[in-house]
């Protein structure tokens, strides 16, 4: 018996009649001869999870050997990037559009509410992919984006109130699903209520195709015991990476059992990078990062992403491309067969044909933002809202002020050129500085 059985089971099953997409060497995309339908498509997304608590990017103190496994039989991209906060990253990740565009430029109040009043003009991915006969749910947190899933295109949801939700208290006792409020049962595990949520969507939808946007509590702060815990736990912060781990395997594991592995796109990112508290120890080589969530600094976008797709994928691609969350929409459109929303600026660029092993067209630059600050970044060097100009070369773990020279020239003119096209300065813009802007936003010479 399935816990959430939806009262009309049909209702949302699509099954349609398309190509499956396939990349010819130069990257373009054309119908693949013989396809009956697109691939699913499920998107885990980790909540405060940087590169150095991840396995697979060379993190010293945490093992993830689930999302190892993911890298080895798929691709891991090196150089992915969010913004450096919860609320302004999902909205880029399910826009496609920067935060001057959207509104959502921080996790403030101002921000929230200008992303709600574009209700009506902003296109979430779950709508791209329904134009594609793609049955669409919502899994865990949806707190930093206004409204319900439902309201950006969504089938099916479960939902909590807020970040780093896992227990029940007295005053979190509830939880949404599908528009309506639900009892929290003493001792249930959210991330087991959640999960239980996805594997019966797909068990319901596996004639498919489906998108899962599978949004996890793990690592998000409180950091709190997790089922497999010891009760005098020394370090609960590890107990909650390896539970995020676990639900990842679980998921491959039911995506086996149901047949559905060699259709299905996996892909595993973060929202931002690891929190303060934690980035100190999240070291790779033995060094830190330099910054952590909530600044402006590689520590604090520079986030893992891996995807798989047996037979489609190639084991063990390395890809060191830049790419950021802004990509998604676009990506996950070009997979799917759909359409890109018209009508407005779309900021994402697909990187369908790197997925496969090809060459496609790689970004030359990634832009970040936080409130009302903000950089852009080439393979070598970053210039800030403030004209400061960084040194990358020895980045994720130290950004060098740049001196004079023909090269720093002329890294300083190429950025210019892309900040003065973007103009953020002159779009829609949160409170004065986005939480957390405060702290160290432009580099460090560590």
């Amino acid at each position: 018996m399935h816990a959430f059985r939806s009262p009309w089971p049909g209702l949302f099953v699509r099954v349609v009649a398309v190509s499956l997409l396939a990349w010819a060497a130069g990257g373009s995309t054309q119908a693949a001869a013989g396809g009956d339908r697109p691939p699913n498509i499920v998107v885990i997304l980790a909540d405060d999870l940087g590169i150095g608590t991840v396995g697979c990017y060379g993190a010293d103190h945490f093992r993830t050997p689930n999302i190892d496994a993911l890298a080895t039989r798929g691709a891991r991209f090196t150089t992915c990037y969010s913004a450096p906060n919860c609320g302004p990253s999902r909205a880029l990740m399910m826009t496609g559009r920067y935060g001057f565009r959207t509104g959502m430029t921080g996790n403030d109040k101002p921000a929230v509410a200008l992303l709600e009043a574009g209700r009506n003009t902003e296109v979430m991915i779950p709508k791209v992919l329904k134009s594609r006969g793609y049955a669409t749910a919502s899994a865990g947190k949806w707190s930093q984006i206004p409204l319900q899933p439902a309201d950006w295109g969504f089938d099916e949801y479960i939902r909590t109130k807020a970040s780093g939700a896992y227990w029940p208290t007295p005053d979190r006792n509830t939880y949404m699903l599908n528009g309506k409020e639900q009892e929290w049962p003493e001792g249930q595990y959210m991330p087991d209520l959640s999960e239980r949520f996805v594997f019966d969507f797909i068990d319901r939808h596996k004639s498919g195709p489906f998108y899962v946007h599978y949004s996890l509590a793990h690592i998000h702060t409180d950091i709190l015991l997790t089922p497999d815990s010891e009760p005098d736990s020394a370090d609960l912060f590890s107990d909650n990476v390896a539970y995020m781990d676990k639900l990842v395997g679980r998921l491959m594991a039911e995506l086996e059992r149901q047949g559905l592995r060699e259709n299905t796109l996996v892909i595993f990112t973060g929202d931002n990078g690891t929190y303060g508290n934690e980035a100190p120890r999240s070291t790779i080589g033995g060094r830190a990062l330099c910054g952590a969530k909530g600044m402006l600094l590689e520590g604090g976008s520079r986030v893992p992403l891996v995807a798989s797709w047996p037979g489609h994928i190639p084991a063990g691609t390395v890809c060191n491309d830049l790419v950021g969350l802004v990509d998604f929409l676009p990506t996950l459109a070009e997979v799917a067969g759909a359409e890109v929303p018209g009508g407005q600026p779309i900021d994402g660029q697909s990187f369908a044909p790197q997925l496969l092993g090809q060459r496609g067209t790689p970004r030359e630059w990634v832009f970040v933002m936080l409130g009302r600050h903000w950089y852009v970044r080439d393979a070598g060097w970053k210039l800030t809202d403030e004209g400061e100009l960084f040194d990358m070369r020895d980045a994720p773990f130290a950004e060098r002020e740049a001196t004079a020279g023909a090269e720093a020239d002329a890294a300083r003119r190429r950025l210019g050129a892309v900040l003065a096209k973007l103009d953020p300065a002159s779009g829609k813009l949160g409170d004065e500085t986005g939480k957390h802007a405060k702290k160290a936003r432009a580099g460090s010479a560590k």
